[in-house]
């Protein structure tokens, strides 16, 4: 079937609407056809479908850079703006009936049958509502978080001569609640201690002369009692210390540094408690913790694994449209947020005369919770919310 995007679509004219629209008319003008040289176009207003994205796919990277325009121009001061931290921008879910109208004229699976209708039949839109996009912000100067919801009413690429324009549709502020930490963050938190004094004569203590060996993982704090409130952006690091700086592949998890507390201000990197605790050995170095080609007991790959091979030599059984898949007869959209990761829409199943059958609406993991279950000091708090305090999409690998 034809691209949407390649086609055009025609309004009836008020004879025609007069007239339920089937199944096979609505196939007509997704897949329209020249029309013979002598037929008249009398009443028929031909318009340009310029729906690009369908409206559960991800945010493009010229959407992503108009949204955070527009919030940021909307910042009601220089320092507003400029203390502004994006901790996520994505995609602001449209309603089901708009990805049902999408479905059934603009975008495969193509399903006239989803068309809003009137007295006078199906009705034929010419475009969709503008995408928008929901973005998450951190204000580092105000330690305020808050959500904007941006209409994105036109985006074009700079090359082809287009214009970003959006509009902010609402925002508010979140009170007593903190956004998820970002790189820069986990950096500047590593950078604090490994410049802090007492934190260094730590290290020494323990025969760590090398600061580039130690690894500080800014964690969250959890909510263990009033001093946790999350009124204010706290981190408690965890230390690890690796044996070789220059090693891509080196395992530094695999040398906890134990028996020293930190408490760090978040927000104005600054470290508000330091205890060194406990004396505890490191653990000794060992070749073997790195888990590479090589270093395995004995010293050598086993051998005795034969090889597995999978091949394909007809194709793939799915196809790939755009973000649309379909397999055997199923079919669905597949969506991607930094805080779940893969997501999947519209997840619908062709049994054949029921035609398709919708199953779920969106599928996603929601949240992942790794309790360590040592009741030890520090591992009590370990206790990591993988995709609302990490995320989940943003530590996605590529299978390719």
């Amino acid at each position: 079937m034809a691209s949407a995007t390649k086609t055009t679509s025609h309004s009836l004219s008020d004879d025609d609407q007069k007239t339920p629209i089937n199944s096979s008319s609505i196939v007509s003008l997704i897949n329209p056809t020249d029309p013979p040289a002598n037929a008249s176009t009398k009443g028929i207003q031909i318009l340009t479908r310029a729906q690009t994205s369908h409206p559960l796919d991800p945010l493009s990277a010229a959407e992503i850079k108009v949204a955070v325009a527009t919030v940021r121009a909307a910042g009601a001061t220089p320092e507003v703006r400029d203390g502004m931290r994006f901790v996520e921008v994505v995609l602001s879910e449209p309603d089901k009936n708009i990805v049902a109208l999408a479905d059934a004229y603009f975008f495969p699976p193509f399903q006239p049958s989803l068309l809003p209708r009137t007295k006078g039949g199906a009705v034929i839109p010419s475009k969709l509502l503008p995408r928008r996009a929901r973005l998450v912000v951190y204000n580092k100067k105000s330690n305020e978080t808050s959500i904007w919801i941006v209409e994105l009413s036109e985006v074009h690429a700079t090359t082809r001569g287009g214009h970003h324009r959006g509009k902010v549709i609402s925002s508010q502020t979140i009170r007593d609640v903190q956004p998820p930490m970002d790189a820069v963050e986990y950096a500047e938190c590593e950078e604090v201690m490994k410049n802090y004094p007492p934190f260094q004569e730590a290290m020494k203590k323990r025969g760590i002369e090398d600061m580039d060996l130690v690894m500080v993982d800014a964690w969250c704090v959890g909510y263990h009692g009033e001093a946790d409130a999350p009124s204010r952006r706290l981190a408690k690091p965890l230390i690890f210390c690796r044996t070789e700086s220059d090693c891509p592949m080196e395992n530094g998890y695999a040398r906890p540094v134990e028996g020293i507390y930190a408490l760090v201000d978040m927000q104005n990197m600054v470290v508000l408690e330091f205890e060194d605790r406990k004396l505890v050995p490191l653990p000794p170095a060992d070749p073997l913790r790195n888990y590479t080609p090589g270093h395995t007991r004995g010293g050598v790959d086993r051998s005795d694994v034969k090889p597995l091979q999978i091949l394909q030599p007809n194709g793939p059984s799915f196809r790939v449209n755009g973000q649309y898949v379909e397999w055997q007869k199923w079919n669905f959209r597949i969506g991607f947020t930094p805080r779940e990761g893969l997501v999947i829409h519209s997840v619908a199943y062709v049994d054949g005369s029921r035609g398709r059958r919708p199953i779920a609406h969106r599928l996603s993991f929601v949240e992942m919770v790794v309790p360590y279950g040592d009741p030890n000091d520090p591992h009590y708090r370990k206790n990591a919310f993988d995709a609302g305090e990490d995320g989940l999409g943003k530590n996605a690998h590529s299978l390719k």
